[in-house]
């Protein structure tokens, strides 16, 4: 405990990472402030009671936990961080995918900055998309919360400027906390949405075991699967398998350069959370063309505790990993970038068969990191299974939640050290550095 304290004040010591830490605090709390503010013509209190009656699942559920209940509020910010998001994750296809924006994004910071304003204007039409199909949704499920003196039109248009100024501010707080805050500003923005939820669903479960002695027993072991749970997630989040790379010595004049024994990190799990969002996302089209999710075939695809349900989950999540990865992973580049850097893999020739060879280890090792993450994606279904608990508590037991916020946590935990020990101030733990998630995605959520 003493020693906590003292780091606690070697962190408020440093007056550029108190800044840092006061500034990213300060825009936190402005997001979740705008989180509670109701669009212009919805009626908070007949949309409250609206919403206890209405259930929302798949995609828009996964969209109410990024947007930290904003989204079933009706909130300004109800849209979130997720059209930026999807931008995102459009460009950095067309990164791997168009020799156009190839080229732009080995153009260093000029390329860099050219894709990230095209990520903007795309954020913006995405945005008025999917905040036109908002008003569709509200007027479906929140009809009578809509104010009488609003009409169609003028309700329309207000919701969708209003909404596309909400998500526009969120994305630039988010980049505001990356450039002058700690870590990345869109994750924590989305970690904190998701942490918003957890006092309350921890006390409705807290509540429900409260009822009979007994049940505190399966409440504290609950907890425990938990924490045993976050461990496994860490293992999965921090995975790497090192690939041995020495490098050439070189002599420039009388100086000798080189000749280092290093590793190359491929990380098991290198798709990061993107397959468990791809997955989910597949799994709700299927129910737009059943009877919804009272039949058996709609189960199937939105009750996380349906075996079937689990089953084609598991299975999408694989396969998107495989794809995920194979977009995202370029051995071929990798390989190029040793052989200009006098680098190469012990007993294996440069070029082509060192990308054959890191290809195959990424093969191997993707394998175990989908089925792990697979089983994490599932893990709320079963734990609710077993234990018989809340459903909103359950969420936090696998899946994207808990995987977001394990690796938020982790880099920005990284960043705190780092600032700790170029000051010559001890790290945060005595074992070791503390390794974050190293992301190979630009999009690190």
């Amino acid at each position: 405990m003493k020693k906590f304290i003292q780091t606690l004040k070697n962190i408020w010591s440093i007056e550029e990472l108190r800044k840092k830490i006061l500034f990213t605090l300060m825009l936190i709390v402005i997001y979740r402030i705008g989180s509670h503010i109701v669009l212009p013509g919805i009626d908070p209190i007949v949309l409250e009671e609206l919403n206890k009656n209405n259930a929302s699942n798949g995609i828009l559920d996964l969209i109410n936990t990024f947007a930290g209940g904003a989204f079933n509020m009706a909130s300004i910010f109800a849209l979130g961080i997720m059209p930026y998001i999807s931008a995102s994750i459009f460009m950095q296809l067309m990164t791997v995918l168009v020799p156009t924006f190839q080229k732009m994004q080995k153009d260093g910071e000029s390329g860099r900055k050219k894709i990230n304003q095209y990520t903007r204007y795309l954020t913006v039409a995405v945005t008025i998309v999917q905040a036109f199909a908002y008003v569709s949704y509200l007027r479906q499920t929140s009809g009578p919360a809509i104010m009488p003196g609003f009409g169609t039109a003028f309700f329309t248009i207000s919701t969708i400027l209003t909404l596309t100024a909400g998500t526009m501010l969120v994305m630039w707080m988010g980049e505001k906390i990356t450039d002058k805050g700690l870590g990345n500003g869109t994750s924590l923005i989305i970690m904190v949405g998701i942490l918003a939820r957890l006092p309350q669903s921890f006390f409705q479960e807290l509540t429900s075991r409260s009822v009979r002695a007994g049940d505190i027993l399966i409440f504290i072991v609950e907890i425990a699967v938990l924490i045993a749970i976050i461990l496994g997630c860490i293992l999965l989040v921090q995975g790497v398998r090192k690939v041995p790379v020495n490098y050439a010595k070189q002599l420039t004049g009388n100086k000798q350069f080189g000749g280092a024994r290093q590793f190359l990190p491929l990380k098991v799990n290198g798709a990061g959370v993107m397959p468990i969002i791809f997955a989910q996302a597949i799994m709700f089209l299927p129910t737009l063309f059943t009877l919804g999710s009272t039949s058996s075939i709609g189960k199937a695809f939105t009750d996380h505790k349906n075996i079937w349900y689990m089953v084609i989950y598991s299975v999408v999540v694989i396969g998107f990993t495989f794809l995920y990865t194979a977009l995202i992973f370029n051995p071929r580049q990798i390989s190029d970038n040793l052989k200009q850097n006098n680098g190469f893999v012990p007993g294996v020739a440069p070029g082509q068969p060192t990308a054959d060879y890191i290809g195959t280890i990424m093969d191997r090792i993707t394998l175990p990191g989908a089925i792990l993450l697979a089983l994490l994606g599932i893990l709320p279904g079963i734990i609710e299974l077993i234990f018989g608990m809340q459903q909103g508590f359950s969420t936090f037991f696998g899946g994207t939640s808990l995987l977001i916020m394990v690796g938020v946590i982790l880099d920005t935990l990284q960043q705190i050290e780092t600032q700790l020990l170029m000051r010559q101030y001890d790290g945060l733990m005595k074992s070791g550095r503390v390794q974050g998630r190293q992301t190979t995605s630009a999009v690190q959520i």
